[in-house]
């Protein structure tokens, strides 16, 4: 299986940009290496700034240009757009529904040997509490390029989230992008798997394992969080027993407290999330850390078993690592 970047999507995407479109921007804030747009300063030097160790002051500056009829693209790690400069996205972008887009990068524990310091897992939650700003967080190379493309025709603020580590290419998720739509990319009726990111190759891998049990799991890929697709989402709880969501982010805020919510208003059904559980990660690879806190098609199968379990006549205990999480209901 081939991996790319998800990081290097973005870049090559705002230089597909710059040739069409002269209103792009791109700023950075000392993290162009990282962030790969130096690809970018590198083909449009006299529409690049590096705005240094300043990443507050880097929003408030894309804030002016988006008024001024610029698209700006502020780019940094995700730790650092969602946290440090906080403040500046929610009164400077947010606030007045300026057309800027926010690239942040090195989002989740897969950032690996950062560590938590710069594993962004709460980035979801804090953008997606603010009124105004669109959530996108693809799930391979291919689509954080049409996505970030997307982005650029989106009136209003646009928060990208992206990677470190390479991620799996999964082709069933490419052939076109549409901000607010999901991807259905497995039928069935027993449960359904919506996931976002990097997590759809583990739903594809989930759904493949359930399936070798005679249990049909409907796939549904959501790379937009905000807003959400509830029109997927409500035939999703309707026409299955149960919904299992997959992030590499917190439990608490993102994608999986999002579906419940909404669900749970509208049409109540069981609901089971695999993401970070409320614990801050640590420094390994990328892979291990996948690993250690829960994000594989194993802990999706897991949960997945509790629904079908409670929702059985005749309930199998699952054996799996994850079945502990059977007592809990949409909690940590």
């Amino acid at each position: 299986m081939e991996h790319r970047e998800t990081r290097q999507g973005y870049a090559d995407a705002l230089i597909e940009l710059a040739r069409v479109n002269p209103l792009v921007l791109v700023l950075d804030s000392d993290v162009a290496k990282a962030t790969k747009t130096c690809d970018f300063a590198e083909a449009a030097p006299d529409r690049f700034f590096n705005c240094g160790v300043q990443e507050g002051n880097m929003m408030c500056v894309a804030a002016g240009l988006a008024i001024e009829g610029f698209i700006p693209f502020a780019t940094t790690f995700a730790m650092f757009a969602s946290t440090r400069a906080a403040d500046q996205v929610r009164n400077a972008i947010a606030y007045p529904k300026v057309n800027v887009k926010i690239g942040a990068t090195h989002a989740g524990v897969s950032t690996g040997g950062d560590g938590a310091s710069h594993q962004a897992n709460e980035d979801i939650a804090i953008m997606r509490s603010f009124p105004n700003m669109t959530v996108v967080v693809p799930g391979d190379y291919e689509e954080a390029r049409l996505a970030t493309r997307a982005a650029a025709d989106w009136e209003g603020p646009v928060y990208l989230r992206f990677g470190r580590d390479k991620y799996p290419v999964v082709p069933e998720i490419h052939g076109g992008f549409q901000i607010g739509k999901a991807k259905v990319l497995r039928s069935g009726d027993d449960l359904a798997i919506v996931s976002t990111g990097i997590m759809v190759s583990e739903a594809l891998a989930a759904a493949a394992l359930l399936d070798d049990q005679g249990v049909a799991a409907r796939v549904i890929h959501l790379p937009t969080v905000k807003p959400l697709d509830t029109e997927v989402l409500l035939r999703a709880a309707r026409e299955t027993r149960g919904i299992v969501t997959a992030e590499e982010h917190s439990i608490i805020g993102g994608l999986g407290e999002a579906v419940a919510g909404f669900v749970a208003e509208h049409c109540p059904t069981a609901v089971r999330r695999v993401g970070v559980r409320d614990v801050f990660g640590e420094s390994g690879t990328a892979s291990g850390l996948l690993t250690k806190y829960g994000l594989r098609a194993a802990d999706i199968v897991a949960l997945a078993e509790c629904i079908m379990a409670r929702r059985s006549s005749n309930p199998v205990p699952s054996r799996r690592a994850g079945a502990d999480q059977c007592q809990v209901i949409n909690g940590k």
